[in-house]
């Protein structure tokens, strides 16, 4: 293990460097700070997938079982935030998986629109804009998370589904159509300069 992880010229600090070293080592303690540090972040990820609270929960601890488990292997390329991310992504996706794609984005999805200056208005259109994605077929909503919020590029999505490239694209075009409907029925604001 090295004593230093260096990500993107970037080293990671002393005080994370110890939380990651002293958990690898199995200390309650470090653990228990790192869940704490990560929890909140992660289980809006795994509300994004899951079809209710409880599977989210579900997702959130397996997920952080293979987080402690995996640690060893973090070597440092990209940020550790990213890391751990990505671990959390990847475990509502075989969620997902063994659920035969019938799990998907629920209220999660609200997280990831929100906006710090929002009016009565614009939180109308947020919550349409949630049923109507709720509302989406689980293949719709999948590829449109996965793409749209969680970043991955269509081939990515095709290796994690088990879809062709071609599907993926074409779910998210299907998806966004659909979503789209909801941003051209909106009422503009008459204070709105945009």
């Amino acid at each position: 293990m090295n004593a230093n992880y260096t990500t993107s010229n970037v080293t990671l600090s002393l005080t994370q460097n110890r939380l990651i070293e002293d958990c690898i080592a199995g200390k309650r303690k470090s653990q228990k700070e790192m869940y704490d540090l990560f929890s909140s972040k992660m289980f809006a990820i795994c509300l994004r997938y899951a079809k209710n609270q409880m599977d989210a929960e579900d997702i959130l601890q397996e997920a952080f079982v293979k987080l402690f488990n995996n640690l060893d292997k973090f070597r440092g390329e990209g940020s550790f935030d990213g890391w751990v991310r990505r671990i959390f992504v990847n475990t509502a996706i075989e969620h997902i998986r063994k659920r035969s794609l019938n799990t998907v984005v629920s209220e999660g999805l609200e997280n990831s629109i929100a906006d710090k200056y929002t009016t009565p208005l614009d939180n109308m259109f947020q919550k349409d804009l949630v049923k109507k994605a709720n509302a989406l077929s689980d293949g719709y909503r999948t590829v449109f998370t996965l793409y749209a919020i969680e970043g991955y590029s269509h081939k990515e999505i095709a290796g994690c589904l088990g879809i062709t490239e071609s599907t993926s694209k074409s779910q998210y075009s299907r998806a966004k159509a659909l979503l789209r409907s909801v941003l051209t029925d909106r009422p503009q604001n008459e204070g709105d300069d945009n």
